[in-house]
Formats: structure tokens, sequence, C-alpha cells
């Protein structure tokens, strides 16, 4: 508990809601109603009353200044626990390392937090706010979802919803002739995320092999065993895609004899896919195949001359992914 990790999942799920409002324009015209400017309005992170206090420093309206508006601003102001979504918090997934397909990572249940957001729109004419705020309310109803990558190592991509709250309206505009007007609409959202803990190896957690040892009779202090039944995963496709050789005579789906080019690169006792078809060769005489069809949950079909003949292997028992269907191979003593 408490060692290091740094998932980014809150800075992620900031930068992605920041993202929604980022390409937002408004089009100003005259009183011909023709559009004499289109503006884009400027975003940026930070309080609400920081570039509020900074127009007031500033009011002079014949000299220049950093802050124009319309813009708009956003900041991240809170987060709660929410149990409506929580599950086991003993639960482990595991899925493949994405940076090396030999490896496996284990992350444990995420935990449910909402964050809270709020979404500010300054402006000096009121068309501006309402263009502004027209462009954003048609697409929550009252949520709209925002496609996160919350974990990079495990490439763990969720639907965050984000809900629209309320929306607030307040003018500031006391004072004297020369006080500048803002308008300001501020619009709250709650973003339904997920923390993730750190995403550790799960390589050596695999089990790769299950061992049942069989004890007789009624006497429980003799542990003789007196038959162990040993099983492993065994592919049922090649993942390697080397072929060791190619059929020399064209096969019937009914077929029990496959005659190949050459049979030295193959074993009795093991299984080849030909076509999508998984075979098991019984045994190998010169360079005639005498197999089982169709193994696997495989159809037997029929394979022309020139098809290639794959291997299965430790190599591609090795390379089972997950979530992959898979056979087993045992043996008892």
């Amino acid at each position: 508990m408490f060692e290091y990790f740094y998932n980014e999942i809150l800075r992620r799920t900031i930068v992605s809601f920041g993202t929604l409002f980022n390409s937002l324009t408004i089009k100003q015209t005259n009183s011909s109603d023709n559009v004499i400017n289109t503006v884009r309005v400027p975003l940026s992170y930070g309080p609400t009353q920081k570039f509020l206090a900074r127009l007031e420093q500033q009011a002079d309206l014949n000299k220049g200044t950093a802050i124009t508006l319309p813009r708009m601003s956003f900041e991240f102001t809170g987060m709660t626990y929410d149990p409506a979504r929580k599950v086991s918090t003993t639960q482990q997934y595991t899925v493949k390392d994405p940076n090396d397909g030999s490896e496996s990572k284990k992350v444990y249940m995420p935990v449910p937090y909402n964050m809270q957001f709020e979404l500010s729109i300054m402006t000096k004419l009121n068309d501006d706010a309402l263009q502004i705020v027209e462009q954003i309310l048609p697409y929550f109803q009252p949520s709209y979802n925002l496609s996160v990558e919350l974990v990079e190592s495990i490439q763990e991509k969720r639907d965050i919803p984000v809900i629209l709250e309320n929306i607030t309206m307040q003018d500031d505009y006391d004072g004297d002739f020369t006080t500048r007007r803002v308008l300001l609409y501020t619009l709250r959202f709650t973003a339904k995320t997920y923390l993730f803990g750190p995403a550790t190896s799960a390589t050596k957690d695999i089990i790769k092999r299950a061992t049942v040892s069989y004890l007789t009779g009624t006497d429980i202090t003799n542990t003789t065993r007196e038959v162990t039944y040993s099983t492993v995963p065994r592919a049922t496709k090649n993942y390697t895609g080397d072929a060791s050789t190619t059929v020399s005579v064209d096969t019937s789906k009914t077929g029990k004899i496959i005659e190949v080019e050459s049979a030295s690169g193959l074993t009795a006792k093991s299984y080849i896919v030909i076509d999508d078809e998984s075979i098991f060769i019984k045994s190998i005489t010169d360079n005639k195949l005498t197999v089982l069809r169709g193994q696997d949950k495989t159809t037997a079909t029929e394979h022309l001359r020139g098809a290639e003949v794959h291997i299965i292997n430790a190599a591609d028992n090795a390379l089972i992914e997950e979530g992959d269907d898979f056979g087993f191979s045992g043996s008892l003593t």
C-alpha cells in the first residue's frame, strides 16, 4: 500500500473536459444583419474571479488590455465519492501489456468518483452570451459521454458521463458610464470518472499448470497418491505464422491420410493447422500423415495441393491471448 504510481486520470479528465469547449465561435453582425466578424471564443483554465479582477483593475476603455471579451474559463472545483457505482474492492482483472505482448498486467477494479467543474462564459454583449450557451446546451440531455483513456499502461478507455447540473446568469453593470459591463454565465457540470490503482505485472500469477492428486481408501492418515493428473493449456491455433511444409496431394474432407512435401519438421502425437482446420497427427510414415480431422471444434474441409501446414507447438502455447479459446494437454502418473 502507498507505493508510488500516477495514472494521470484526474489530469486526463480535466483536459478532456476542456477540449469540449475549445472551438466555439460567435458571429457579430451590423444593423443590416450582415456578418462583420467571426470570433473564436478563447478558453483558459483558472478561477472566474481572477479574470474579473483583471478587467476591473484596467477599466480604462481607451487603453488596450490583454483580457478581451468574450472569453471562457473553466476550473475543477472538487470531487466526491459515488457509492452508487461501487463494485467489489477485491476483484481484479488481467490484460495483455500493449507494449509487450508476452507480458500481462493486473489491476484492481476502479473507485468511482464524481468530479465537479464550473464553466464561466464572460461577454460584453448579451447576444454573444446567448450564441455561446445555445451551442453548448443541446449536447447535454442532461449528460454527454466523453471517451477518455484513463490508464495508458493498459489502454483502459471508458465513457465518462458529463452531466450539466445547473446554469446561473449574473449581469455586473453597476457604477458609472466608464465601468465595464460583464455578463457572466456559469455552467456547473459533474463528470462521473473512475480512479485506478497501480497496474502491476501478472505474468507470474497466470496458472500455467494444474495438478490433481487422487487418493484411495478411507484412511485419512494415508496421503499416498495413487494417481496424479497434470494438465497445461494448449493453443488451438497457430500464432507464430510459420509454415513447416505444404500439402503435396489434394485431400478430401473425409481423408484420413494427408501427404505433405516434407514431414521432417513434423512429429507424431501433435497438432497442425491447415486452412483453419485443426488436425491431430496420429502417426507419420515417410511423407504421409495419419490424422484425426476437425479437432478443437473446427470443421474438416478439402485441402488443395500447396496449402500451408502450420505446427502448433510450445511457442504457440506461450502466445495464447487473453480471452482466446484453448485446449488442454494432460498426463497421468
